[in-house]
């Protein structure tokens, strides 16, 4: 996984980060199923190209690079995978 979305974006889902991606690989938007009830955003790490875009728009500064996660944020890394996992199936 490239970059990681951590606890900062939960109940905030600004979506700058959204708006910005090239590859819209940032989920869900605001138009997708679940997006209310889900409380923060995800990057697909199959998709992401590891732009950084979304780093810089982040205005929460809630989105790492996997091996920059600060230490008590380090499960997120996990949380966003097992997003992409239940997604898939």
């Amino acid at each position: 996984m490239t970059y990681v979305i951590a606890e900062p974006c939960i109940s905030v889902k600004d979506a700058s980060c959204v708006e910005v991606c090239p590859v819209d690989c940032i989920h869900p938007t605001a138009d997708e199923p679940g997006h209310d009830e889900i409380k923060q955003l995800f990057i697909d790490p199959d998709e992401c190209i590891d732009c950084d875009a979304c780093v810089e728009a982040c205005p929460v500064d809630a989105i790492f690079a996997e091996d920059q996660l600060p230490p008590q944020w380090r499960h997120y890394a996990q949380i966003n995978a097992d997003y992409y996992q239940q997604a898939r199936r």
